[in-house]
């Protein structure tokens, strides 16, 4: 099996894929082709801000203690 991309130019062409389709000789795939969101996007306000500030600041600790750190 090999899968293939094509551009349907027509609604004509469109209507014989679909008949192959219904006789097993090819299966149509959909494809998205909206863009992808980005995940900063997605989820933002998803945190409620006093967790937010309470991990930005676990955070930031973090990095200073990483930063100090003697070995």
């Amino acid at each position: 099996m090999e899968t293939v991309l094509v551009q349907i130019n027509s609604s004509k062409a469109y209507k014989l894929l679909q008949d192959l389709e219904d006789l097993n000789v090819i299966k149509l795939l959909k494809n998205s082709t909206e863009p992808k969101q980005k995940l900063s996007e997605k989820y933002a306000g998803k945190l409620p801000a006093d967790i937010a500030d309470e991990l930005q600041d676990y955070v930031t600790k973090s990095r200073e203690e990483w930063n100090n750190r003697s070995i």
